[in-house]
């Protein structure tokens, strides 16, 4: 049903790369000028696909294309287009253009289901400017009350006024939540972000479940010393008791199967080359696809890291900013994906997805599907994230062919 439009997916995906609030690489933070001139050209494309389109209050951007009947259930196609800084062109934006590029292929037909579809881009799903993710997808299944709208940026800026500036209301995001019974389903199509995939030379993948994950700020402080004048051994160096918490969480990851374990970030006060650090603050990312494996480790980095400051004569501090369950996806809305994927010639990977995505959220409220399509070289989160033509056209009749079924179905 979906006509191979993969180059038009592709020259969208570019003209969406082109915009930016930094110049030379990919930022869109959430609610920013640059996530909101994107949400335009998108909504642009949505028109043209025959969608009607609104906004939010928290800021999501919603195409809506009609059924054959007014209470009909609806398929949500999303994923999201705020960005890690210095993204790459592919993660989550190809999901929502390969969602308008389906609606667009019924409205050339003049067809209409017998469901609704709605192409969603989520706000926020990323998490960088606010740290904490998932703000649209939470809004729209009902978890508005895990926002924290008072969590600042590094400005000093709100999420409650981020959302304000940006159009939406914070007063009545919970009035975004969908029930459940009006839910046909949640897909969504997005790039595997790791090198699975391309190893065994397969363009689509069929997700069975979305790992759990925590992000924890994990924040040293000593006493800020001259650098040449306090001996090694009556030091109270913030630096080195947070630069022994980074290699203990490498050492955990690597000694325990299927947890990954980040450090991205690390902050250091004062900051000057003759100065002793006084504090040191990290970020923590901890992954696995069994809840229990990975809360016992965030348990025992919790333990090793408070006796690392009490060996240094520190103060550490522990804050956890997110804890997301692993999350199953659907097996009868998967039994269907897969049986669409193999009905265009491809016979689909299964795994686990060990980043986070929105459908772990809408998983809550409706039964969620994951396609994932190949990257080169498993990179993401990069300039150098990169898909092939020839694999978004098979997820194009992937997602055709899944759309024709529940039709019928």
């Amino acid at each position: 049903m979906v006509d191979n439009t993969a180059s038009v997916v592709m020259d969208r995906c570019d003209q969406i790369g082109m915009i930016s609030s930094e110049e030379g690489g990919v930022v869109r933070l959430a609610y920013t000028p640059a996530l909101r001139r994107a949400q335009d050209l998108v909504a642009n494309w949505m028109q043209g696909a025959g969608m009607s389109v609104t906004e939010d209050n928290v800021g999501n951007l919603i195409g809506h294309y009609a059924a054959t009947h007014a209470d009909a259930r609806t398929l949500i196609i999303g994923s999201h287009l705020d960005s890690v800084r210095d993204a790459g062109r592919y993660d989550g934006v190809l999901g929502v253009l390969v969602g308008i590029a389906a609606v667009e292929a019924l409205q050339r037909l003049g067809r209409r289901l017998h469901y609704a579809i709605e192409v969603v881009a989520f706000a926020d799903e990323e998490g960088v400017r606010f740290g904490a993710a998932y703000s649209g997808s939470l809004a729209l299944t009902g978890h508005a009350a895990q926002i924290d709208l008072a969590r600042c940026d590094a400005a000093g800026v709100t999420l409650e006024q981020a959302i304000r500036n940006f159009g939406g209301d914070p007063d009545r995001i919970m009035h975004d939540a969908r029930r459940p019974e009006e839910l046909l389903g949640y897909l969504e199509v997005h790039i595997e972000q790791g090198p699975q995939l391309e190893a065994r030379g397969l363009p689509l993948g069929l997700v069975t479940a979305i790992a759990g994950a925590n992000r924890v700020n994990v924040q040293f402080r000593g006493t800020a010393g001259h650098a040449g004048t306090v001996p090694m051994e009556l030091r109270q160096d913030a630096l080195c008791g947070a630069a022994e918490c980074v290699l203990l969480g490498e050492e955990l990851a690597r000694t325990t199967p299927g947890l990954v374990v980040t450090v991205g970030q690390i902050s250091v006060t004062p900051g000057a080359t003759n100065v002793i650090p006084g504090e040191a603050t990290l970020s923590l990312d901890l992954r696995h696809q069994d809840d229990q494996v990975r809360q016992a480790c965030l348990a025992e980095l919790h333990t090793r890291a408070k006796a690392i400051a009490a060996t240094r004569h520190l103060v550490v501090r522990w804050e956890e900013l997110l804890s997301r369950p692993a999350v199953a996806m659907d097996p009868q809305l998967s039994n269907q994906l897969r049986r669409a994927i193999l009905a265009t010639g491809v016979t689909p990977l299964e795994l686990a997805s060990g980043a986070g995505h929105d459908a772990a959220v809408m998983a809550t409220a409706s039964a969620a599907a994951m396609l994932f399509v190949r990257c080169r070289g498993g990179i993401s989160h990069n300039p150098a994230e990169s898909v092939e033509e020839e694999d978004v056209a098979a997820a194009l009749a992937a997602l055709g062919q899944l759309l024709e079924q529940l039709d019928r179905e």
